[in-house]
C-alpha cells in the first residue's frame, strides 16, 4: 500500500470529502493538521506550491486537492495509484459463451 499524506485543517469541507472518499477505498490516511503549525504549513507549501487544503500526496505523487482526487476517481485512475485493482469480470471464451 502506498503512503497517503493529506495536509488539512479542521474546518475544511473539502478535506472531509477527501477523507471520506479515501476511507471508502479502505486506505489509511496520514492526516497532517496545519492549523497553528508553521512548520507543517511551510512543508506543505514547499511540497505542493499551493496554499489551499487539502493537499494530497500518494507516495511522492502530488494529487492536488479534493477536485483532482475526485477526478482521478471518476476516470478510474485513483485505484491504481492506491494499489487497488478494480474488480474485473472474468473473460468468457467463445466455447463457454455458446451453450450448444
Amino acid at each position: 500500500m502506498p503512503r497517503i499524506i493529506m495536509y488539512t485543517t479542521r474546518i475544511c469541507p473539502y478535506c472531509v470529502r477527501a477523507k471520506n472518499l479515501l476511507k471508502k477505498k479502505g486506505v489509511e490516511i496520514e492526516e497532517l493538521l496545519i492549523e497553528g503549525n508553521r512548520e507543517l504549513m511551510r512543508e506543505m507549501l514547499e511540497r505542493s506550491k499551493r496554499r489551499t487544503v487539502p493537499q494530497i500526496f500518494i507516495d511522492d505523487y502530488h494529487v492536488g486537492g479534493y477536485d483532482e482526487l475526485a477526478e482521478l476517481n471518476a476516470f478510474g485512475k485513483l485505484d491504481p495509484l492506491l494499489g487497488l485493482t478494480p474488480h474485473m469480470a472474468p473473460e468468457v471464451t467463445e466455447e463457454e459463451a455458446d451453450p450448444t
